[in-house]
Protein backbone atom coordinates (compact mmCIF):
# COMPACT_ATOMS: atom_id res chain seq x y z
CA UNK A 1 0.00 0.00 0.00
CA UNK A 2 1.68 3.35 -0.78
CA UNK A 3 1.99 6.50 1.14
CA UNK A 4 -0.84 8.21 -1.08
CA UNK A 5 -3.69 5.69 0.06
CA UNK A 6 -2.96 6.31 3.71
CA UNK A 7 -4.49 10.22 2.81
CA UNK A 8 -6.54 9.62 -0.46
CA UNK A 9 -8.38 6.27 0.16
CA UNK A 10 -11.61 6.50 3.17
CA UNK A 11 -11.27 2.90 4.87
CA UNK A 12 -14.14 3.50 6.81
CA UNK A 13 -16.88 4.23 3.68
CA UNK A 14 -15.15 1.01 2.45
CA UNK A 15 -16.34 -0.73 5.22
CA UNK A 16 -19.42 1.18 5.86
CA UNK A 17 -18.71 2.38 9.33
CA UNK A 18 -18.27 6.06 10.74
CA UNK A 19 -14.75 6.78 11.93
CA UNK A 20 -16.09 6.31 15.97
CA UNK A 21 -17.11 2.60 15.52
CA UNK A 22 -15.73 0.60 17.52
CA UNK A 23 -13.37 -2.29 16.87
CA UNK A 24 -15.99 -4.63 17.28
CA UNK A 25 -18.24 -2.71 15.14
CA UNK A 26 -15.31 -2.47 12.48
CA UNK A 27 -14.77 -6.11 12.32
CA UNK A 28 -18.41 -7.03 12.23
CA UNK A 29 -18.54 -4.12 9.14
CA UNK A 30 -15.60 -6.11 7.39
CA UNK A 31 -17.08 -10.00 7.57
CA UNK A 32 -20.24 -8.84 6.13
CA UNK A 33 -18.48 -6.78 3.36
CA UNK A 34 -16.14 -9.40 2.68
CA UNK A 35 -18.64 -12.56 2.93
CA UNK A 36 -21.05 -10.50 0.76
CA UNK A 37 -18.37 -9.95 -1.84
CA UNK A 38 -15.70 -12.89 -1.87
CA UNK A 39 -15.05 -14.55 -5.06
CA UNK A 40 -16.08 -17.60 -4.04
CA UNK A 41 -19.68 -16.79 -3.53
CA UNK A 42 -19.67 -14.30 -7.05
CA UNK A 43 -17.78 -15.95 -9.74
CA UNK A 44 -16.43 -14.32 -13.06
CA UNK A 45 -17.52 -10.62 -10.86
CA UNK A 46 -14.44 -8.62 -11.28
CA UNK A 47 -16.35 -5.55 -9.26
CA UNK A 48 -16.88 -8.48 -6.19
CA UNK A 49 -13.61 -8.96 -6.22
CA UNK A 50 -12.09 -5.15 -6.39
CA UNK A 51 -14.73 -4.84 -2.92
CA UNK A 52 -13.18 -7.83 -1.33
CA UNK A 53 -9.58 -6.59 -2.24
CA UNK A 54 -10.56 -3.04 -1.22
CA UNK A 55 -11.93 -4.14 1.83
CA UNK A 56 -9.21 -6.59 2.62
CA UNK A 57 -7.24 -3.22 2.59
CA UNK A 58 -9.46 -1.71 4.65
CA UNK A 59 -9.67 -3.97 7.23
CA UNK A 60 -5.69 -4.51 7.12
CA UNK A 61 -5.19 -0.68 8.61
CA UNK A 62 -8.72 -0.15 10.60
CA UNK A 63 -8.46 -3.74 12.51
CA UNK A 64 -5.05 -2.50 14.01
CA UNK A 65 -5.11 -0.37 16.86
CA UNK A 66 -2.15 1.01 16.05
CA UNK A 67 -2.37 1.18 12.61
CA UNK A 68 -5.81 3.13 13.01
CA UNK A 69 -4.46 6.06 15.09
CA UNK A 70 -1.89 6.62 12.85
CA UNK A 71 -4.53 6.53 9.61
CA UNK A 72 -6.77 8.81 11.57
CA UNK A 73 -3.85 11.13 12.27
CA UNK A 74 -2.13 11.49 9.20
CA UNK A 75 -5.85 11.77 7.36
CA UNK A 76 -6.34 14.42 9.96
CA UNK A 77 -3.16 16.24 9.39
CA UNK A 78 -3.47 16.70 5.73
CA UNK A 79 -7.36 16.57 5.57
CA UNK A 80 -6.83 19.76 7.25
CA UNK A 81 -4.89 21.54 4.53
CA UNK A 82 -2.03 22.47 6.58
CA UNK A 83 0.33 20.89 4.14
CA UNK A 84 -0.51 22.07 1.22
CA UNK A 85 2.41 24.11 -0.73
CA UNK A 86 2.35 28.25 -0.48
CA UNK A 87 -0.62 27.96 2.49
CA UNK A 88 -0.48 31.73 3.34
CA UNK A 89 0.05 32.46 7.14
CA UNK A 90 -3.00 33.66 9.15
CA UNK A 91 -3.06 37.51 8.90
CA UNK A 92 0.36 37.65 6.11
CA UNK A 93 -1.60 38.33 2.55
CA UNK A 94 1.47 38.01 0.85
CA UNK A 95 1.65 34.15 1.03
CA UNK A 96 4.74 33.59 3.48
CA UNK A 97 5.93 30.27 2.68
CA UNK A 98 4.39 27.81 5.40
CA UNK A 99 6.97 25.63 6.99
CA UNK A 100 6.11 22.21 8.44
CA UNK A 101 8.55 22.16 11.20
CA UNK A 102 6.30 25.10 12.95
CA UNK A 103 3.84 22.60 13.70
CA UNK A 104 6.11 20.01 15.65
CA UNK A 105 7.57 22.71 17.55
CA UNK A 106 11.15 22.36 14.91
CA UNK A 107 10.89 18.89 14.98
CA UNK A 108 12.14 19.24 11.65
CA UNK A 109 15.40 20.72 12.45
CA UNK A 110 16.10 18.10 15.33
CA UNK A 111 13.89 19.51 18.00
CA UNK A 112 11.23 17.51 18.14
CA UNK A 113 7.65 17.50 19.55
CA UNK A 114 7.27 15.60 22.48
CA UNK A 115 3.83 14.05 21.15
CA UNK A 116 5.96 12.03 18.72
CA UNK A 117 9.05 11.41 20.92
CA UNK A 118 10.93 14.02 19.87
CA UNK A 119 11.79 12.51 16.38
CA UNK A 120 12.09 14.39 13.54
CA UNK A 121 9.24 15.06 11.10
CA UNK A 122 11.17 13.14 8.09
CA UNK A 123 11.08 10.11 10.86
CA UNK A 124 7.86 10.44 12.08
CA UNK A 125 6.70 9.78 8.17
CA UNK A 126 9.09 7.42 7.27
CA UNK A 127 7.97 5.91 10.11
CA UNK A 128 4.09 5.39 9.55
CA UNK A 129 4.66 4.71 5.58
CA UNK A 130 7.19 1.78 6.18
CA UNK A 131 4.61 -0.19 8.04
CA UNK A 132 6.79 1.45 11.75
CA UNK A 133 10.37 -0.47 10.50
CA UNK A 134 12.07 3.05 12.28
CA UNK A 135 15.25 4.59 11.20
CA UNK A 136 15.45 6.09 7.61
CA UNK A 137 12.69 5.55 4.93
CA UNK A 138 14.14 2.80 2.79
CA UNK A 139 16.22 1.20 4.81
CA UNK A 140 14.43 -1.46 6.14
CA UNK A 141 13.81 -4.56 4.19
CA UNK A 142 9.51 -5.14 4.42
CA UNK A 143 10.19 -8.60 3.10
CA UNK A 144 7.05 -11.20 2.35
CA UNK A 145 3.77 -9.80 3.88
CA UNK A 146 2.40 -11.66 7.07
CA UNK A 147 -0.66 -13.89 5.96
CA UNK A 148 -3.86 -13.14 7.51
CA UNK A 149 -5.27 -14.46 10.76
CA UNK A 150 -8.18 -17.47 10.05
CA UNK A 151 -10.90 -17.87 12.47
CA UNK A 152 -13.06 -21.01 13.53
CA UNK A 153 -15.20 -22.21 15.28
CA UNK A 154 -15.92 -25.83 17.36
CA UNK A 155 -19.05 -26.60 19.41
CA UNK A 156 -17.88 -28.40 22.37
CA UNK A 157 -19.94 -30.92 24.77
CA UNK A 158 -20.26 -29.69 28.33
CA UNK A 159 -17.69 -32.83 29.52
CA UNK A 160 -14.94 -32.20 26.88
CA UNK A 161 -14.77 -28.69 27.95
CA UNK A 162 -14.74 -28.94 31.66
CA UNK A 163 -11.69 -32.13 31.22
CA UNK A 164 -10.44 -30.74 28.05
CA UNK A 165 -9.76 -32.63 24.57
CA UNK A 166 -7.88 -32.76 21.43
CA UNK A 167 -10.01 -32.97 18.14
CA UNK A 168 -9.60 -32.92 14.79
CA UNK A 169 -10.62 -29.08 12.72
CA UNK A 170 -10.95 -29.83 9.39
CA UNK A 171 -10.58 -26.05 7.27
CA UNK A 172 -10.99 -25.10 4.17
CA UNK A 173 -8.27 -22.28 3.75
CA UNK A 174 -5.61 -20.70 2.30
CA UNK A 175 -2.10 -22.62 2.63
CA UNK A 176 0.63 -23.05 1.32
CA UNK A 177 1.48 -24.16 -2.43
CA UNK A 178 2.56 -28.06 -2.28
CA UNK A 179 4.40 -27.41 -5.72
CA UNK A 180 6.64 -24.55 -5.17
CA UNK A 181 6.56 -24.83 -1.00
CA UNK A 182 5.34 -21.19 -1.19
CA UNK A 183 8.34 -19.10 -2.99
CA UNK A 184 5.64 -18.75 -5.40
CA UNK A 185 8.30 -20.11 -8.36
CA UNK A 186 8.17 -22.72 -10.72
CA UNK A 187 10.07 -25.87 -9.44
CA UNK A 188 13.52 -25.54 -10.94
CA UNK A 189 13.53 -21.45 -10.77
CA UNK A 190 13.92 -19.63 -7.59
CA UNK A 191 13.07 -15.80 -6.98
CA UNK A 192 15.38 -13.20 -8.13
CA UNK A 193 16.08 -10.17 -6.08
CA UNK A 194 14.21 -6.81 -7.06
CA UNK A 195 16.50 -4.35 -9.78
CA UNK A 196 14.40 -1.50 -9.04
CA UNK A 197 14.60 -1.89 -4.84
CA UNK A 198 17.65 -4.20 -4.73
CA UNK A 199 15.73 -6.63 -2.16
CA UNK A 200 14.94 -3.59 0.12
CA UNK A 201 10.97 -3.93 -0.90
CA UNK A 202 10.61 -0.14 -0.49
CA UNK A 203 11.23 2.77 -2.36
CA UNK A 204 11.60 6.50 -1.79
CA UNK A 205 10.10 9.06 -3.86
CA UNK A 206 10.40 13.11 -3.33
CA UNK A 207 6.73 14.80 -3.32
CA UNK A 208 7.66 18.81 -2.73
CA UNK A 209 9.30 19.20 0.66
CA UNK A 210 9.02 15.47 1.75
CA UNK A 211 10.69 12.42 1.15
CA UNK A 212 7.95 9.27 0.99
CA UNK A 213 8.94 5.62 1.47
CA UNK A 214 6.14 3.71 -0.07
CA UNK A 215 6.10 -0.53 -0.74
CA UNK A 216 8.35 -1.21 -3.97
CA UNK A 217 5.60 -1.59 -7.20
CA UNK A 218 7.98 -3.47 -9.10
CA UNK A 219 7.78 -7.02 -6.40
CA UNK A 220 4.95 -5.46 -4.76
CA UNK A 221 7.05 -5.23 -1.47
CA UNK A 222 8.38 -8.16 -0.98
CA UNK A 223 11.78 -7.81 -2.71
CA UNK A 224 12.32 -10.38 -4.88
CA UNK A 225 10.09 -10.77 -8.42
CA UNK A 226 8.76 -13.99 -9.64
CA UNK A 227 9.92 -14.48 -13.47
CA UNK A 228 8.58 -17.75 -13.87
CA UNK A 229 5.50 -18.45 -11.89
CA UNK A 230 4.35 -21.49 -10.26
CA UNK A 231 1.84 -23.12 -13.00
CA UNK A 232 -0.54 -23.96 -9.85
CA UNK A 233 -0.31 -21.06 -7.16
CA UNK A 234 0.09 -18.84 -9.85
CA UNK A 235 3.07 -16.98 -8.47
CA UNK A 236 1.07 -15.92 -5.15
CA UNK A 237 2.69 -19.08 -3.39
CA UNK A 238 -0.45 -20.33 -1.86
CA UNK A 239 -3.61 -22.69 -2.50
CA UNK A 240 -6.91 -22.63 -1.19
CA UNK A 241 -7.08 -26.27 0.37
CA UNK A 242 -8.67 -28.64 2.83
CA UNK A 243 -6.27 -28.93 6.01
CA UNK A 244 -7.05 -30.99 8.74
CA UNK A 245 -5.36 -29.62 12.04
CA UNK A 246 -5.82 -31.51 15.63
CA UNK A 247 -6.54 -28.73 18.37
CA UNK A 248 -6.19 -28.77 21.92
CA UNK A 249 -8.48 -27.75 24.15
CA UNK A 250 -7.37 -27.45 28.23
CA UNK A 251 -9.26 -28.43 30.42
CA UNK A 252 -12.12 -25.47 31.87
CA UNK A 253 -12.09 -23.76 28.75
CA UNK A 254 -15.40 -21.84 28.77
CA UNK A 255 -18.08 -21.05 26.12
CA UNK A 256 -16.80 -17.60 24.41
CA UNK A 257 -13.41 -18.07 24.89
CA UNK A 258 -10.74 -18.03 21.98
CA UNK A 259 -8.21 -20.38 21.79
CA UNK A 260 -5.33 -18.98 19.65
CA UNK A 261 -2.54 -21.33 17.06
CA UNK A 262 0.01 -19.10 16.30
CA UNK A 263 0.92 -19.35 12.29
CA UNK A 264 -1.86 -21.74 11.52
CA UNK A 265 -3.64 -19.40 9.76
CA UNK A 266 -3.20 -17.54 6.46
CA UNK A 267 0.13 -18.22 4.80
CA UNK A 268 1.95 -15.11 3.77
CA UNK A 269 2.90 -14.70 -0.04
CA UNK A 270 5.34 -16.04 -1.63
CA UNK A 271 6.63 -17.44 1.34
CA UNK A 272 6.07 -14.78 4.48
CA UNK A 273 4.69 -15.64 7.63
CA UNK A 274 1.58 -17.42 8.30
CA UNK A 275 -1.30 -15.53 10.08
CA UNK A 276 -2.75 -17.21 13.30
CA UNK A 277 -5.90 -19.36 13.54
CA UNK A 278 -8.22 -18.20 16.27
CA UNK A 279 -10.50 -20.70 17.59
CA UNK A 280 -13.65 -19.88 19.27
CA UNK A 281 -15.11 -22.29 21.36
CA UNK A 282 -18.84 -22.65 22.15
CA UNK A 283 -20.09 -25.28 24.72
CA UNK A 284 -23.32 -27.41 24.50
CA UNK A 285 -24.97 -27.26 27.02
CA UNK A 286 -25.68 -30.38 29.47
CA UNK A 287 -29.04 -32.07 30.24
CA UNK A 288 -27.87 -31.94 34.20
CA UNK A 289 -24.97 -29.77 35.27
CA UNK A 290 -24.55 -25.63 35.10
CA UNK A 291 -21.33 -23.86 35.47
CA UNK A 292 -20.35 -20.57 37.02
CA UNK A 293 -16.73 -20.13 36.83
CA UNK A 294 -14.85 -22.85 38.02
CA UNK A 295 -17.73 -24.65 40.31
CA UNK A 296 -20.23 -26.95 38.57
CA UNK A 297 -23.97 -26.78 39.71
CA UNK A 298 -26.58 -28.93 39.86
CA UNK A 299 -30.48 -29.24 40.73
CA UNK A 300 -31.40 -32.17 43.28
CA UNK A 301 -35.42 -32.58 44.10
CA UNK A 302 -35.83 -33.41 47.83
CA UNK A 303 -39.02 -34.57 49.77
CA UNK A 304 -40.60 -32.97 52.27
CA UNK A 305 -40.04 -35.64 54.85
CA UNK A 306 -35.95 -35.78 53.55
CA UNK A 307 -35.59 -31.84 53.65
CA UNK A 308 -37.40 -32.14 57.68
CA UNK A 309 -35.97 -35.30 58.41
CA UNK A 310 -32.31 -34.71 57.12
CA UNK A 311 -30.93 -37.54 54.76
CA UNK A 312 -27.88 -38.88 52.77
CA UNK A 313 -28.05 -37.62 49.17
CA UNK A 314 -25.96 -39.41 45.93
CA UNK A 315 -25.61 -37.07 43.74
CA UNK A 316 -23.44 -37.57 40.52
CA UNK A 317 -20.72 -35.51 39.56
CA UNK A 318 -19.06 -35.53 36.22
CA UNK A 319 -16.55 -38.76 36.73
CA UNK A 320 -18.77 -40.54 39.16
CA UNK A 321 -20.75 -40.19 42.71
CA UNK A 322 -20.72 -38.39 45.87
CA UNK A 323 -22.41 -38.36 49.26
CA UNK A 324 -23.69 -35.03 50.64
CA UNK A 325 -25.14 -34.70 53.63
CA UNK A 326 -29.02 -33.03 54.52
CA UNK A 327 -29.48 -31.59 57.83
CA UNK A 328 -32.77 -31.97 59.24
CA UNK A 329 -34.65 -28.93 58.60
CA UNK A 330 -33.04 -28.00 55.62
CA UNK A 331 -35.12 -25.22 53.55
CA UNK A 332 -35.66 -25.19 49.83
CA UNK A 333 -32.94 -23.47 47.96
CA UNK A 334 -30.26 -24.38 50.41
CA UNK A 335 -26.73 -25.10 48.30
CA UNK A 336 -24.46 -27.83 49.49
CA UNK A 337 -21.11 -27.95 48.53
CA UNK A 338 -18.75 -30.82 47.45
CA UNK A 339 -15.56 -29.40 47.67
CA UNK A 340 -13.40 -30.13 44.61
CA UNK A 341 -15.60 -31.46 42.21
CA UNK A 342 -15.53 -28.32 39.94
CA UNK A 343 -13.53 -27.50 37.04
CA UNK A 344 -9.95 -28.30 37.24
CA UNK A 345 -7.79 -25.20 37.05
CA UNK A 346 -4.67 -24.38 35.46
CA UNK A 347 -2.86 -24.63 38.41
CA UNK A 348 -4.01 -28.16 39.17
CA UNK A 349 -6.54 -26.70 41.66
CA UNK A 350 -10.67 -27.90 41.55
CA UNK A 351 -13.70 -25.92 41.57
CA UNK A 352 -16.43 -27.28 43.49
CA UNK A 353 -19.61 -29.26 42.71
CA UNK A 354 -22.68 -26.44 43.97
CA UNK A 355 -25.86 -28.70 44.92
CA UNK A 356 -29.22 -26.66 45.08
CA UNK A 357 -31.63 -28.62 47.25
CA UNK A 358 -35.11 -27.96 45.52
CA UNK A 359 -38.17 -29.23 48.30
CA UNK A 360 -40.68 -31.08 45.77
CA UNK A 361 -44.52 -30.13 47.22
CA UNK A 362 -46.91 -33.19 45.72
CA UNK A 363 -50.09 -32.05 43.93
CA UNK A 364 -51.95 -34.89 45.25
CA UNK A 365 -51.89 -36.83 48.52
CA UNK A 366 -53.61 -39.70 49.59
CA UNK A 367 -56.08 -40.32 52.63
CA UNK A 368 -53.87 -41.54 54.82
CA UNK A 369 -51.19 -39.00 53.94
CA UNK A 370 -53.54 -36.06 54.63
CA UNK A 371 -54.32 -37.34 57.91
CA UNK A 372 -50.64 -37.49 58.77
CA UNK A 373 -50.27 -34.18 57.20
CA UNK A 374 -52.71 -32.77 59.03
CA UNK A 375 -51.69 -34.47 62.58
CA UNK A 376 -48.42 -33.22 61.85
CA UNK A 377 -49.51 -29.59 61.72
CA UNK A 378 -51.58 -29.96 64.73
CA UNK A 379 -48.62 -30.50 66.55
CA UNK A 380 -45.89 -27.94 64.84
CA UNK A 381 -46.07 -24.48 65.56
CA UNK A 382 -46.93 -22.27 62.89
CA UNK A 383 -45.16 -20.07 60.84
CA UNK A 384 -43.48 -16.90 62.42
CA UNK A 385 -45.82 -14.26 60.28
CA UNK A 386 -46.23 -11.79 63.09
CA UNK A 387 -44.95 -9.30 61.36
CA UNK A 388 -47.32 -10.05 58.15
CA UNK A 389 -49.96 -9.60 60.47
CA UNK A 390 -49.38 -6.92 61.92
CA UNK A 391 -49.52 -4.52 58.45
CA UNK A 392 -52.58 -6.74 57.37
CA UNK A 393 -54.65 -5.55 60.12
CA UNK A 394 -53.72 -2.37 59.53
CA UNK A 395 -56.19 -2.20 56.57
CA UNK A 396 -58.76 -4.31 58.11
Amino acid sequence: MSSKDWIEKDFYAVLGVDKAASADDVKKAYRKVARDSHPDHNPGDPKAEERFKAASEAYAVLGDDAKRREYDELRSLFGSGAFRRGARGAGQPGGVPFDVSDLFGGAAGGGGDRRFGGAGFQDLFSSIFSGGAGGPAGTAARGPARGRDVEAEVALDFGDAVRGVTLPLTLRAPGVCDTCHGNGAKPGTSPRTCQVCHGAGVTNRNQGSFSFSEPCRNCQGVGTVVEEKCPECHGTGGVTKTRTLNVRFPAGVADGQKIRLAGRGEPGARGGPAGDLFVHVKVRPDELFGRTGDDLTLTVPVTFAEAVLGTDLRVPTLDGTVTLRVPPGTPSGRILRARGKGVVRRDGQAGDLLVTLDVVVPAKVSDEARAALESFAAQTPPAAREHLEARVRRFS
